[in-house]
């Protein structure tokens, strides 16, 4: 697992065409985030109250976007912590492997659209906080 810290999570910013019409955020994996995409999918309907996330990853990269409504990352590398809260459609925050990150206080009718890097394998996950300070020692 890499030894990322919450140092190494960065807000991008989107691309933008502006039309009278309405806005469009084109995205191309390695050109404006740092990987080629190999998954997208995103979260809605999430009940008041409710997290999602509270994870980290071995290998794959991460793109959150607030695609609608906002939402909090709570990010966490084992010895800092950091919140980041989204709520714009062309900001990306980038969760390199090894943070650990929840997403919390989503807002009404809320989208966290995910931009991953690696198809989706349940080894790369660790999912009991326990054994992710573990895994950074």
């Amino acid at each position: 697992m890499k030894n990322s810290t919450i140092f190494d999570c960065s807000i991008i910013e989107l691309p933008r065409i502006k039309e009278r019409c309405g806005n469009i955020t084109p995205i191309h994996g390695s050109k404006e985030i740092p990987f080629d995409i190999e998954r997208v999918f995103y979260l809605y309907d999430i009940p008041g109250g409710e997290d999602r996330g509270a994870h980290a990853h071995k290998e794959c990269h991460q793109i959150l976007i607030a695609a609608g409504g906002s939402f909090e990352v709570e990010l966490n590398d084992g010895r800092n912590k950091r919140t980041v809260f989204l709520n714009r459609p062309y900001y990306g925050l980038h969760i390199p492997p090894g943070i650990w990150a929840a997403e919390r206080n989503f807002s009404s009718g809320s989208i966290c659209l995910v931009l991953a890097s690696h198809k989706y394998d349940e080894s790369d996950y660790i999912r009991n906080y326990d054994k992710y300070l573990e895994s950074k020692l």
